[in-house]
């Protein structure tokens, strides 16, 4: 059976959407499914040179277009990058060899599922929805579109139409998934909860000591609290900043790798209050994130109250891997919550509650056998839980569901 995946970041792109599905690809691929994906030339990695067009990478079929490639660094280019993407999925999909027996759609672009839906109201070809993010009601929430607006109604009405038809939707959270069902009660059957998976083989716990990532930035010998990954919208970035500056005076030092649309506001942030403990870095290639995950002493998730349910921040499970102790800045009802309660792998930290994180620290700061000890108990249980293996199984169970129903 052929499995056609769309998305439109993949690597060498940094998103970690394209990363995620290049690693279940691949193992969808060891398990025997037939599997191609049609992406979108390089956007977050805008600075490099353009991926080859049509290529075979571990067994998989890698189509790429150039028309998402307009603007990437602007937020307006990326939205007339992913509609031309959407559009040019549309023209190059309707050769029944290229849409294959099965559609995997993502959210990456945000409306990139009307585009399998249209695949099914033509040509019939079943899909899976793979919402990595909840439309249009992030944008609601981050007060970008207001409830009322014509474009939020719309895409609301095209969203009924797309979960009905689908085959199956897979979510990445229960409050996502509550979100949902919220909207649409009559989809309980259809719903999927799979959480988000890391690789367990590439990211393994490294002692600082052993860290040469950890000594090319001075990170060795001071207590490191860490952020990596996109430090977007939906991030709560604020609380860690604020904290940041209660705990200026300490022996602490605040490392950022990523980027994104509050990379600038914290910026602002550090210039504006003569921080010396805080480092900004860039985003790091897949070579180097064994090295750069694993260089500080707490990992930091954070979404915003408002954005709870509507994101799934896919670092946790990498932050799980390296072991290291978490802290989750969130709202009370995030699943993160639960997650980190089972474990017993860190700390859970309420939306503003600067303190409370500033003390969280400093507590860590003074018990390393705690730090450690939290670590481990993390990446214990992401290897009972969250390993590739794992998550494809659950991937591989919903896909034989739909070829049971659909395909036969």
């Amino acid at each position: 059976m052929k499995l056609t995946i769309l998305n439109q970041f993949y690597p060498p792109d940094y998103a970690a959407t394209g990363q995620l599905l290049e690693e279940l690809g691949e193992e969808l691929s060891k398990d025997g499914l037939d599997v191609e994906v049609f992406i979108g030339q390089p956007g977050y990695a805008y600075d490099q040179e353009l991926a080859s067009p049509n290529e075979v990478c571990k067994g998989i079929l890698v189509r790429r277009t150039r028309a998402s490639r307009i603007w990437p660094e602007r937020v307006r280019g990326r939205a007339v990058g992913g509609l031309l993407y959407c559009l040019r999925v549309l023209v190059k999909l309707r050769f029944s060899v290229r849409r294959g027996d099965l559609i995997l759609a993502t959210t990456e672009p945000p409306y990139l599922l009307i585009t399998a839906f249209l695949l099914n109201l033509l040509y019939r070809t079943p899909y899976i929805c793979l919402v990595y993010d909840l439309y249009p009601d992030v944008a609601v929430q981050l007060g970008v579109l207001p409830e009322s607006h014509l474009i939020v109604k719309v895409w609301r009405w095209l969203n009924g139409l797309t979960w009905q038809k689908a085959s199956k939707i897979i979510v990445l959270s229960v409050t996502m998934k509550q979100l949902l069902l919220d909207r649409q009660p009559k989809l309980a059957d259809k719903i999927v909860v799979i959480d988000n998976w890391s690789d367990g083989n590439l990211i393994q716990p490294i002692a600082k000591a052993d860290n040469w990532f950890s000594r090319e930035h001075g990170l060795d010998q001071v207590f490191t609290v860490l952020y990596s990954g996109n430090l977007g919208r939906c991030h709560d970035l604020l609380t860690i900043m604020n904290a940041a500056l209660l705990l200026r005076d300490q022996p602490v030092r605040f490392v950022f790798i990523g980027a994104g649309a509050k990379l600038p506001i914290c910026r602002d942030f550090v210039a504006l209050h003569q921080l010396e403990n805080c480092l900004f870095l860039p985003f790091q290639s897949k070579e180097v994130l064994p090295y750069s995950l694993t260089a500080g002493d707490l990992n930091l998730v954070s979404v915003l109250e408002q954005a709870e349910g509507l994101v799934a921040p896919s670092k946790f499970y990498s932050c799980l891997a390296a072991g290291k102790t978490i802290a989750a800045i969130c709202p009370p009802h995030s699943y993160l919550r639960g997650i980190i309660q089972r474990a017993n792998c860190g700390g859970c930290i309420n939306n503003g509650d600067v303190e409370g994180l500033a003390q969280f620290i400093l507590d860590l700061v003074n018990n390393p056998d705690k730090a450690k000890t939290m670590g481990e108990k993390g990446r214990k249980y992401f290897e009972e839980n969250f390993t590739l293996k794992i998550i494809t199984k659950k991937y591989l169970d919903v896909i034989e569901t739909v070829v049971n129903k659909e395909l036969r």
